[in-house]
C-alpha cells in the first residue's frame, strides 16, 4: 500500500498532522500484516517520476493525502484503475470517490460558539486554503455561527492563510492591522494558531485576557504553545482506521463509500 501525500516534503516536516496521520495508518495495515510506503507528489517533477510506478501497480492501493482542489494524481489513479481513498473530501470532482473526513463545517461551527460563549463579539478568522475543503468548510461553519448570533459579516475580520506557522503569523499581523478591535480570533489549524500566537506576543497582547485564541486539529502542537491551545481535536486514528478499510473493501471489489466523523472541542488556557 501507499500514503500519497500530494504536498512538498517541507509541508510534510512542518506539520505534525501528515505524521500523525502516518502513523495510524501504518498501525491500521499492520493489524492486516500490509506494509506501506512513503510517498510525495507535491511538485510536477515528483508526479512525473511516480506515475510509472503506480500505474504498473507496484502498490495494490493508496492512500491519497491532502485534497487541493484539481489535483491531479486524482485522474492520474483512476486511469491506472489503481484503488485510492482520500483523506478529506476531494472538490470539483464529477462520479463517485472514497473519501474520509471530519466534520469541519460543525468543528468550526463548534469553535466559534464557544468563543461567542465566552463573551466575544468581535471574532475574526484565520481560513485556510480555498482550494481545500478545510478550508472552505471551516469558513463557512465560521461564519454560520456568527450570523446565528446576530452578529454582521466584517470583511476586515477575515484571513486567509495557507497551513503553515508563518502564514498564521503574518495574517495575524494583517488582521490587528485592519481591526484593532477584534477580541477573539479562530484559526483553521494549530499550526497557523502558533504563528498567531507568536504575533500576538510581539504585539504586547494577552492570550486569552486581550484575545482568546481558538484552533482545529488538536495536533502536538496544540499542547505545547503558550499558553496551551484551546481547539478542535479531529479523531485521526479513526480517519486512518476508516481509510484503511474502505481502501481494503475496495482491493476487494466493493464500491466507492464516504465516511465523514464527528469533530471534539478540547478546552485549554487560550479560550
Amino acid at each position: 500500500m501507499a500514503f500519497l501525500l500530494s504536498e512538498t516534503q517541507d509541508r510534510f516536516f512542518e506539520d505534525p498532522n501528515f505524521t500523525t496521520l502516518l502513523r495510524a495508518c501504518t498501525t491500521a495495515l499492520a493489524e492486516h500484516d500490509l506494509p506501506l510506503i512513503l510517498i510525495t507528489a507535491g511538485t510536477e517533477a515528483e508526479r512525473r517520476r511516480i506515475a510509472p510506478f503506480l500505474s504498473a501497480h507496484h502498490v495494490d492501493g493508496v492512500l491519497l493525502v491532502s485534497s487541493h482542489r484539481g489535483n491531479p494524481m486524482i485522474d492520474h489513479l483512476r486511469q491506472a484503475n489503481l484503488p485510492f481513498v482520500c483523506c478529506g473530501k476531494p472538490l470539483g470532482e464529477r462520479g463517485a470517490l472514497s473519501y474520509v473526513a471530519s466534520d469541519d463545517r460543525e468543528g468550526a461551527r463548534t469553535m466559534v460558539r464557544h468563543l461567542l460563549d465566552t463573551g466575544r463579539r468581535r471574532v475574526a478568522t484565520i481560513a485556510g486554503p480555498q482550494d481545500t475543503p478545510g478550508g472552505l468548510d471551516r469558513l463557512h461553519g465560521y461564519r454560520e455561527m456568527l450570523a446565528e448570533h446576530g452578529i454582521a459579516q466584517d470583511q476586515r475580520l477575515v484571513a486567509v492563510g495557507d497551513y503553515s506557522r508563518a502564514s498564521g503569523e503574518s495574517r495575524m499581523r494583517e488582521l490587528l492591522a485592519t481591526a484593532p478591535d477584534l477580541d477573539a480570533v479562530f484559526v483553521a489549524s494549530d499550526l497557523m494558531a502558533a504563528g498567531a500566537l507568536a504575533a500576538l506576543e510581539r504585539a504586547g497582547l494577552r492570550v486569552p485576557e486581550d484575545i482568546a485564541v481558538g484552533g482545529f486539529d488538536d495536533s502536538s502542537v496544540a499542547a505545547t504553545t503558550q499558553p496551551p491551545l484551546t481547539t478542535i481535536r479531529q479523531p485521526w486514528g479513526r480517519i486512518s482506521a476508516m481509510m484503511v478499510r474502505q481502501l481494503l473493501a475496495e482491493i476487494n471489489g466493493e464500491g466507492p463509500a464516504t465516511v465523514i466523523l464527528p469533530t471534539e472541542l478540547v478546552v485549554r488556557e487560550s479560550a
